[in-house]
């Protein structure tokens, strides 16, 4: 029952705060100046983004993310935490692969947090230090986790 709660929360949570994100994000079609900063899948898909109808609806993602963290940084927090419930539940009963679970993960937030290390904007140096924060904690869980198997299989 309690991860039922968690799962209808977290997934209300995605739901919401990407709808919101998505809305705030539509504001890169009105800033054609902004377009060879932020359109960054549409000129992977399209190439060079000439129109405001050539912007992907994933761009609206980077856009507001670089400019209006909140709604952003509340999705991808409850999507990592609806990732981590669902692997909670599902490798509860094997704790190697739950190791192994929470250093992927936290390798894989590492390597995000250097992909937009650089930036000059607010909003993607916050997802930076989140994105550290985070996977260091999820190194934490894994060692955590670790110690604990191993303490269990010597006793």
């Amino acid at each position: 029952m309690v991860y039922i709660i968690q799962y209808i929360f977290s997934v209300f949570m995605v739901f919401f705060s990407g709808f919101v994100t998505w809305y705030e994000g539509s504001e890169l079609r009105d800033k054609p100046w902004e377009w060879g900063y932020s359109a960054i899948f549409s000129k992977i898909m399209i190439g060079k983004v000439t129109v405001e109808n050539d912007i992907s609806g994933l761009d609206h993602f980077i856009y507001a993310a670089k400019f209006k963290p909140v709604f952003p940084l509340l999705f991808t927090i409850s999507l990592l935490y609806l990732f981590i419930v669902i692997a909670w539940n599902l490798l509860r009963s094997n704790m190697n692969l739950l190791v192994i679970f929470h250093s992927a993960l936290g390798g894989s937030l590492l390597v995000l947090s250097l992909l937009i290390v650089e930036s000059p904007t607010m909003g993607l140096n916050l997802f930076t230090w989140f994105f550290v924060v985070t996977g260091i904690l999820n190194f934490f869980i894994a060692v955590i986790l670790r110690v604990r198997v191993n303490y269990v299989s010597m006793a």
